[in-house]
């Protein structure tokens, strides 16, 4: 049976939703009510405009160029379409992917080649987690392609695909639209590729084809759908008892998600499987959200020599682990440092389970492998026992003397306090991760970072895209200064579409991830006035608060402030803070980094 796009079941918060069979919108978002139009309206520019709105897009994130911009007013003439203009196409594919985070899908336009280009490295970003993110770039008039003629944007040459080739490598569809005839098939097939494969896709319209009417774009558009995917039942039923028979012969088995729990849709099935089978509970990082903290046997973030309190020695140690959609990679792995054995583990991709060293089973899709699994095993508390009888609570940093200038730590012991159901903390590439992660989530608080891909500045954009796809809550963001100034153009943006974000810029003077894998003087920056950059930007329109931390006193003033008095506004809180202040887990992971990426060449 088909299931209609419109539909979704997204993680993206520590109160997983699972609710459809296919990406799309979150269950408390309805995709506005599709307007009838008039036949002369029926316009190729229309026509992609109500598909963005049939498919859960509210906000288009958007720099204008030439070659977009008869694209850009039928976007703008849908009822239902918000146009968020961007200060360049780098933070516009950012928003569009923080977007697509809390939204479950996210879209982006931009101009021909020089936008394409400028935009690519977000996209790539999306494809590496996995995120629908719609790139609609404005592409060269019809009757130019075919053609011997060079035209601008371009470098030079009479070729026109130089922008498609490269993103042909970080899209799972790329649709060209320069004839009317097929512009609905290709547009739609986009559209339902990227939901499909939970990857961005790449949709270039001719710059005269825009507000042409066609007999395809109808007054209704033909609402399409996708036949969801299903499990081969034999491959699943055959899986299924080879883990059983591995998991149950096991003393003290634990259970590990990963970060595609969520291109899964398979956070609601987890946590079922977790309540049936009692095993100790934990994430990798870049899965932290996507499960909830506050269930009775979660123990915490698992990250090898980098984990919570406690969390690595029950892990690690276990008979048998199973791994719920992981990805094991350098960073993930603590510079391949990781004392896990294959043979212990079930390995369970998407589409595929592993069982210690073979076999492997095909076309199995997680979540029907995880809700057959939950009703065959046998309940082992021991793991987790295990856990509650060598836990110690964590202490408290010491008490700052009066006036003494911020740690890190104490600033994130009162980030705790202020955490809810009503938040969403965004934590940029840098000691962010490491001191966001030990942030104990409420239900319902949203958390992203981007480990994957790691690319510094992303969150600025990711920020203006979340905050806007979920208004209804208050983003906190952490940023060092050095991603701050690759991306800071944006938090204008916010300021102007009245986003009420607090953004809490960690101010310590240079690249201190880079510092703690391998320093250099290219690793200190120029130290700008934050909050006077902030201060310009906002040029006393809308509402905008900034100040400039540098002792708890300061600092507890500050968060009162932003949370009460300035709740309705966009809140910029610099922190002042030692160059050398990290965190303990940041020293550990840069250093064994930094032997992963300085291991010597194989003998030849």
């Amino acid at each position: 049976m088909d299931t209609k796009i419109g539909s979704s079941d997204s993680c993206t918060s520590a109160t997983c939703t699972d609710v459809g069979a296919l990406p799309g919108v979150v269950s408390a978002v309805q995709s506005p009510t599709v307007q009838p139009f008039d036949s002369a309206e029926a316009t190729l520019g229309r026509h992609l405009a109500r598909r963005l709105v049939q498919v859960g897009v509210k906000d288009v994130f958007s720099v204008p160029g030439d070659f977009n911009l008869t694209l850009l007013d039928h976007l703008i003439a849908e009822p239902g379409l918000n146009l968020v203009g961007c200060c360049n196409e780098l933070n516009a594919g950012y928003a569009a992917d923080g977007y697509a985070r809390a939204r479950g899908v996210g879209a982006c336009v931009v101009t021909f080649t020089v936008g394409g280009l400028s935009v690519l490295n977000a996209i790539a970003g999306a494809y590496s987690e996995n995120l629908p993110v719609i790139c609609i770039v404005g592409g060269p008039n019809s009757n130019d392609y075919g053609t011997n003629r060079i035209l601008h944007h371009t470098i030079g040459i009479p070729d026109f695909s130089q922008e498609l080739r490269c993103f042909q490598t970080v899209t799972c569809y790329q649709a060209v639209v320069n004839n009317l005839d097929d512009a609905h098939e290709l547009i739609d097939t986009a559209i339902s590729t990227a939901l499909k494969e939970s990857k961005p896709v790449y949709i270039s319209v001719s710059c005269n084809l825009s507000a042409i009417p066609h007999p395809t774009f109808r007054r209704e558009p033909v609402p399409f759908s996708l036949s969801p995917r299903t499990s081969n039942q034999v491959g699943l039923e055959a899986a299924v008892e080879a883990a059983v028979v591995f998991l149950n012969k096991a003393v003290k088995p634990v259970m590990v998600g990963g970060p595609k729990l969520r291109v899964s849709k398979a956070c609601k099935a987890f946590v079922e499987l977790a309540d049936a089978c009692g095993y100790a509970l934990a994430v990798m990082p870049s899965a932290k959200g996507l499960v909830p903290e506050h269930h009775p046997h979660f123990i915490g973030i698992y990250w090898g020599a980098v984990s919570t309190a406690f969390c690595a020695e029950i892990v690690e140690s276990a008979d048998a682990y199973l791994f719920v959609g992981p990805i094991f990679n350098d960073y993930s792995s603590v510079g391949y440092s990781l004392l896990l054995k294959k043979e212990k583990a079930i390995i369970v991709q998407p589409d595929r389970v592993t069982i210690g060293n073979g076999p492997a089973f095909g076309c199995v899709l997680m979540k029907d492998f995880l809700t057959a699994l939950a009703k065959r095993l046998k309940p082992n508390t021991t793991a987790y026992e295990n856990y509650h009888r060598i836990y110690v609570p964590e202490g408290h940093p010491p008490k700052s003397e009066p006036k003494a200038p911020l740690r890190v730590n104490v600033l994130f012991r009162h980030i705790q306090n202020i955490l809810s159901s009503d938040t969403a903390v965004i934590a940029e590439t840098g000691d962010s991760w490491f001191n966001c992660l030990k942030l104990k989530l409420p239900p319902g608080c949203g958390y992203e970072f981007q480990m994957q891909y790691g690319s510094i500045g992303w969150s600025v954009g990711a920020t203006l895209g979340y905050s806007q796809a979920v208004p209804q809550k208050r983003v906190l963001a952490f940023i060092g200064d050095g991603s701050f100034q690759v991306t800071a153009q944006d938090v204008s943006t916010m300021i102007r579409y009245g986003q009420k974000t607090i953004i809490f810029l960690i101010n310590n003077g240079g690249y201190t991830i880079e510092v703690e894998i391998h320093d250099g003087p290219y690793n200190v920056i120029k130290n700008w006035n934050y909050t006077g950059l902030v201060d310009a930007m906002h040029n006393n329109e809308g509402n905008c608060w900034t100040t400039k931390v540098h002792c708890e006193e300061e600092l507890i003033e500050a968060i009162d402030t932003a949370t009460h008095d300035k709740k309705d506004s966009f809140c910029f809180i610099e922190i002042i803070v030692h160059k050398d202040d990290t965190s303990k887990e940041l020293l550990e992971w840069g250093s064994r980094v930094s032997a992963a990426n300085s291991r010597h060449p194989n003998p030849q």
